[in-house]
């Protein structure tokens, strides 16, 4: 369970650095980029081997139904073409202030309906309570917001790129051993 909140606690500060420590973040300049890339990947590392072993010995107080699995599939869709929307520009993109921060969101509540545990509640959890942070700590600092210039074809790319990414996350989660379909 330790190295599953270190994990979590790196991932927030790697994120949140440039929020909190603007001065700070400025005065490394382009090597600091580096620098929150290599402990994000580590916070990853961290989460995915302390989740593994803490999920070991969990007590679970609720677990995956045929409903929740259902509704959970259909929020991860909806959280994957928000991401994807977000990087085609799409016009979704360009109505809502942070299509990627409510993607995690999104993805945090679908899998804490699902997975009923500890380790489950820490990690779903804190990647939710860091995404609330993160929307509040970005709309504090830029008031006035800015959409995105529409891109022709956005839609048609948010759409096939939800489509592969769903499949290919899928995929990944069967072959871990978590099988996503019910």
């Amino acid at each position: 369970m330790t190295l599953l909140i270190l994990g979590l606690a790196l991932w927030c500060a790697a994120h949140l650095f440039k929020r909190l420590a603007p001065e700070a973040r400025a005065r490394l300049g382009d090597p600091g980029k580096g620098i929150v890339a290599v402990a994000v990947l580590a916070s990853v590392v961290m989460m995915y081997f302390g989740y593994g072993a803490a999920k070991e010995t969990a007590d679970v107080w609720w677990g995956r139904n045929p409903a929740m699995v259902g509704i959970n599939n259909l929020l991860m869709v909806l959280a994957v073409y928000l991401y994807a929307a977000s990087g085609a520009k799409s016009a979704l993109a360009r109505r809502i202030r942070h299509p990627q921060l409510i993607a995690v969101k999104t993805w945090a509540v679908s899998h804490l309906l699902v997975n009923g545990d500890l380790p489950s509640l820490i990690l779903f959890g804190g990647l939710l309570a860091w995404a609330v942070v993160s929307v509040i700590l970005i709309n504090r600092a830029q008031r006035e917001w800015t959409p995105p210039v529409a891109k022709p074809g956005a839609e048609v790319k948010a759409i096939v790129a939800t489509v592969v990414v769903t499949v290919v996350i899928m995929l990944i989660h069967n072959w871990l051993g978590y099988q996503p379909w019910g």
